[in-house]
């Protein structure tokens, strides 16, 4: 695993501690009880459903130290070449929705650069997983939030690989708040920063060094469809990629680079045991349409399909949903 280029991750790291402890510390409403939803199982193998693991985690949320480890593997998903001879770029990619995409990114024959905080653990675990399917992973630690390591990153995988075909742009910062006076300047600029510029620095960075036929994903989610009433920051940012990656499709169409993203509803990863109060964390997901939180390797395939100029030649611009139901 390279070492980390520079302390910004795990200053970052501290940085957002801080965040997280003035928001464990404000009030908290007792949410009104009602009737859990019957989890529906529509998949290859049975998923955990609620309740949860009450469990809360410092930030920024590392994936071994949940008691409930998501499930990433996809071992029903065969590989068939979609990627074969590839270079991808995945930030936030030590854990969760990042670690389960790198897997089967390598399993259809791309090599894989991994962009990670300060989890060193996650990272070396998500390394191992893509060396075991046979390709080449480069783990980088660093800042999104600073456009300098971006560049520096982007340099150090292409010297490496030799060149960049796809961007996953996936790192993300959430609290929730009950109060928007909750909100500081500190905490909106952290959320803005790594959310939305970290994206933008990312793409500009990567995009000169891609070719005809390349192709960035980002992340969005179904808070930027709906909206959130507690996470009015983070859904803000969320908003701001959704529209964002339909101008820089356009932007890109003339270079033959597509951009899509992909709205993932409720995730078992570390971003929200991170973020709510253990009793809360129990419970998440249950209230999604499905009446469980979706696992990572639910997720992945979709951004395979984006990625993949055998599935998605045609398709840029595009929004798609991953939500488990028309409603998340």
């Amino acid at each position: 695993m390279t070492p980390p280029m520079t302390t910004s991750g795990a200053k970052t790291a501290r940085r957002q501690r801080k965040l997280q402890n003035k928001a464990d510390a404000a009030p908290t409403k007792e949410k009104k009880k009602g009737a859990a939803k019957k989890a529906v199982q529509a998949g290859a193998r049975k998923q955990p459903q609620n309740p949860l693991p009450a469990q809360h985690l410092r930030k920024p949320g590392k994936e071994a130290d949940l008691e409930l480890q998501p499930r990433w593997q996809a071992p029903a998903y065969r590989g068939s070449g979609k990627l074969e001879g590839m270079t991808t770029l995945v930030t936030g990619g030590d854990s969760g929705i990042g670690r389960a995409v790198a897997v089967l990114f390598a399993r259809e024959g791309a090599d894989v650069a991994i962009l990670y905080l300060s989890e060193h653990e996650d990272a070396e675990l998500t390394r191992a997983a893509v060396e075991a399917e046979g390709r080449r992973c480069l783990a980088i630690a660093g800042d999104v939030c600073d456009s300098g390591f971006c560049e520096r990153a982007v340099a150090q995988a292409r010297e490496a690989f030799g060149k960049i075909d796809v961007l996953v742009n996936n790192a993300a910062f959430q609290l929730h708040a009950e109060r928007i006076e909750d909100i500081d300047d500190e905490r909106l600029q952290e959320t803005l920063q790594t959310n939305i510029a970290g994206y933008f620095h990312m793409a500009r960075a990567a995009i000169p060094h891609m070719r005809r036929g390349g192709s960035i994903i980002n992340t969005g989610s179904e808070t930027a469809l709906f909206g959130s009433p507690k996470l009015l920051d983070y859904s803000a940012t969320k908003g701001a990629i959704h529209a964002w990656t339909k101008s820089l499709a356009s932007h890109l169409l003339e270079r033959g680079i597509r951009v899509n993203c992909v709205a993932p509803g409720p995730v078992w990863t570390p971003l929200n045991p991170a973020d709510k109060p253990a009793k809360d964390v129990a419970k998440f997901g249950e209230d999604s349409d499905m009446g469980r939180p979706a696992q990572p390797e639910e997720i992945s395939p979709a951004y395979v399909f984006l990625a993949s100029p055998v599935t998605a030649s045609y398709v840029n611009g595009v929004i798609l949903p991953v939500m488990g139901g028309p409603r998340g």
